[in-house]
């Protein structure tokens, strides 16, 4: 007998009711929550054969399909690093040796036996079938030996505009970059969908257009290759021309602050270097500048600089006799050793620089007995002015040439002989300028040396005074500082000056100093070991416009590579290569207008300004 099921009570049909309508509100609320997939999803999508909508954008992929016989590095990172929005995707299979091995030897036999009947039928060579030959069999060589591995490689880039016609610019745009390269690309026509899914980043690759290379070709599209010299603290030296980026750098965080300038006239180094001393003084570095063609003067003048010029008609002395006053316990022990050699290295060059004898032996500028009496005669001097090596005499004030001339007369052995040829720098032609006390006071954040009046012959002395001057003030108060020396070739040619340059570049970094050496006769400089040693020495390079000649010695130093080589050769003004310890960049130099009012030396510029406004009638 079948039981009667109970009837629901009134309040259970109102629970049920009620939780039939709480699942429903449930539903609903969660078929309103936006998902991931709504959030990154694009509002709509449209395909066409040559491009593709996505939302707002334009999209077009394209894929490269024909390589050069030769690829370079860094050949993509114009691409990669070009100012317009694109997704580059690169897939790279692995192919089996074995089955290369095998598919090589059979396409040699294919190309010899193509030369054989060539050759038979008496035709004319073909240089590309020589070279296929040719490059089939040294592949062979080197998978054999396990030197290379082979692989298939798949180049793609998706291009993004606002609106076709910025999509047809930008293709226009890389393509021209592509063909500059001899690399061929391709619309991947009616394939827009795939092309742009084999760019997204899920790694799957739809098109499947792909070339062979061996591991050589392969790595010189290696992506990141532009290198960045961007600090958080430096000045500005311009712009690095692979990523459009900022250089921006401090030259006393390398192992040294030496840095060498190589250009050849016209090339826009002293602008450059200019630049820096200006940026410098910004943040507190003093500049000190020897100037052998008046361009600093300018310059000079509009920071409140100390300009001194120096001439045979100047007030302007400068003793070579004086000491440094060295805080430094063992630099001061040492000092009055320190300046005698100095002084014996600066008397070499007054006296004359060794010449060849017809039968080609060098003569020295002195003999062993001639340095023997120029010794002791040097410190007979300093003794007579109450100096010794005790560094409590050093506050006496030192001797001069006169002092020394006079030493030297009265002696016996050579002295007097070497007497006679001090004697135009004592009462002779270029009397007064280094043989009285020295008056200069280079108390200032830029000082400028000029010596483009002095007499040709009186030059390499004048610059070897001031730079032993300048060694002094260095020694007594660190700071940080920047010396310039203009035309360093000057003092390359005479070996005890280049010496005395090189020691500097040696010892700077101890007294916080950087050095700049700047030079346009390349050749001149790097012929000399002394040269060479000054540009080791130097952490930072700035190779500017180069002539033919000098980019064959710079590549040899610098061991740049041949597209380097080519760009140095055809730089225009302004542009050049920077090098900054292990980093290198193609850099543009760039200055503010008000800046390069104050250091151009363009004579078109410098005339313009000099040019007074043309008057108008009322």
């Amino acid at each position: 007998m079948a039981k009667k099921q109970p009837q629901p009570t009134p309040a259970q049909i109102a629970a049920n009711a009620q939780a039939q309508e709480d699942a429903e509100i449930q539903r609903a609320f969660e078929q309103g929550i936006t998902t991931l997939r709504d959030m990154i999803s694009p509002s709509s999508i449209e395909i066409h054969s040559s491009y593709f909508r996505l939302g707002t954008k334009y999209g077009r992929t394209i894929y490269v399909y024909g390589y050069p016989r030769e690829l370079f590095t860094g050949w993509l990172s114009s691409i990669i690093n070009i100012d317009e929005v694109l997704d580059l995707s690169m897939y790279i299979y692995p192919v089996d040796t074995g089955v290369v091995m095998k598919n090589l030897r059979k396409k040699v036999t294919q190309l010899e036996a193509s030369y054989s009947i060539n050759s038979e039928k008496g035709k004319i060579r073909d240089p590309e079938l020589e070279a296929a030959i040719s490059d089939a069999e040294e592949l062979r060589d080197q998978l054999q030996v396990g030197a290379e591995k082979f692989f298939r490689f798949g180049l793609y880039i998706t291009l993004w505009a606002n609106s076709l016609e910025e999509l047809e610019f930008v293709q226009h745009k890389i393509e021209t970059i592509f063909g500059q390269q001899m690399v061929f690309s391709k619309v991947a026509s009616s394939q827009q969908e795939q092309g742009m899914n084999s760019t997204m980043p899920q790694c799957t690759d739809q098109l499947q257009i792909r070339r062979n290379m061996n591991t050589g070709a392969i790595s010189t599209s290696f992506p990141f290759t532009s290198a960045d010299l961007t600090q958080e603290k430096g000045i500005l030296y311009g712009i690095n021309m692979h990523n459009n980026g900022l250089v921006i750098f401090d030259r006393f965080t390398l192992e040294n602050a030496n840095m060498v300038v190589f250009a050849k006239s016209g090339a826009g180094k002293s602008f450059a270097v200019k630049l820096e001393a200006i940026r410098s003084m910004m943040i507190g570095t003093e500049i000190i500048i020897i100037d052998p063609e008046n361009e600093y003067q300018k310059l000079c003048d509009a920071v409140g600089g100390s300009y001194i010029r120096l001439s045979l008609n100047s007030d302007v002395r400068i003793n070579p006799f004086d000491l440094p006053k060295v805080i430094d316990s063992e630099d001061a022990n040492d000092a009055l050793r320190a300046n005698l050699v100095t002084l014996h290295g600066l008397f070499r060059l007054m006296m004359g620089s060794a010449t060849t004898s017809n039968n080609g032996m060098v003569i020295p500028a002195l003999s062993a007995n001639e340095e023997a009496d120029l010794d002791q005669a040097l410190i007979d001097t300093y003794a007579r002015a109450g100096i010794t090596s005790d560094p409590l005499t050093h506050q006496s004030p030192p001797p001069t040439i006169k002092e020394l001339y006079d030493t030297l007369a009265h002696m016996d052995g050579s002295g007097p002989e070497l007497a006679q040829r001090l004697r135009k720098y004592t009462t002779g032609t270029f009397a007064g300028i280094f043989s009285q006390q020295s008056n200069v006071d280079i108390n200032n954040q830029m000082v400028v040396f000029n010596i483009r009046d002095l007499e040709d012959e009186l030059r390499p002395v004048a610059m070897y005074i001031i730079l032993s001057h300048i060694w002094n003030v260095v020694r007594a108060e660190q700071k940080k500082r920047l010396l310039i020396v203009d035309e360093a070739w000057q003092l390359m040619q005479f070996e005890d000056s280049a010496n005395f340059l090189f020691s500097l570049a040696k010892r700077a970094r101890k007294y916080y100093l950087g050095l700049t050496t700047i030079t346009q006769d390349v050749e001149d400089f790097m012929s000399t070991k002394m040269g060479r040693a000054i540009v080791n020495n130097s952490s930072m390079q700035l190779l500017l416009k180069q002539s033919s000649s000098a980019v064959d010695v710079l590549s040899d130093v610098f061991k740049l590579t041949d597209e380097e080589r080519k760009r140095l050769n055809n730089f225009p003004v302004g542009q050049g290569l920077f090098f900054a310890g292990s980093n290198h960049v193609h850099i543009q130099v760039i200055a503010s207008e008000t800046e390069e009012s104050l250091i151009t030396t363009n004579p078109a510029a410098t005339a313009s300004e000099n040019t007074p406004p043309p008057t108008t009638n009322s």
